[in-house]
């Protein structure tokens, strides 16, 4: 999956991931891509409910080694 741009958010605790999510996202146009790596396990429904209720995509997802690796399409 090629992403615009990779936010590295491991080693934070919530809601700091979401906090720098957001803030990245607000730099990107629609229809671009941001990778999120984290290691809070909360990330996991966090990200994917702030995803959806900020109108973006969650175009992919991965768990690796204790990092969990989001792909989001900024919505319109």
């Amino acid at each position: 999956m090629e992403a615009t741009k990779l936010l590295d958010a491991k080693g934070f605790a919530c809601p700091m991931p979401i906090v720098r999510t957001k803030k990245a996202m607000n730099e990107l146009e629609s229809g671009q891509v941001l990778e999120v790596h984290t290691t809070d396990k909360g990330s996991k429904n966090d990200i994917t409910a702030w995803t959806k209720s900020g109108g973006h995509e969650l175009v992919k997802q991965e768990d690796e080694n204790g990092v969990y690796k989001f792909w989001i399409k900024k919505g319109e």
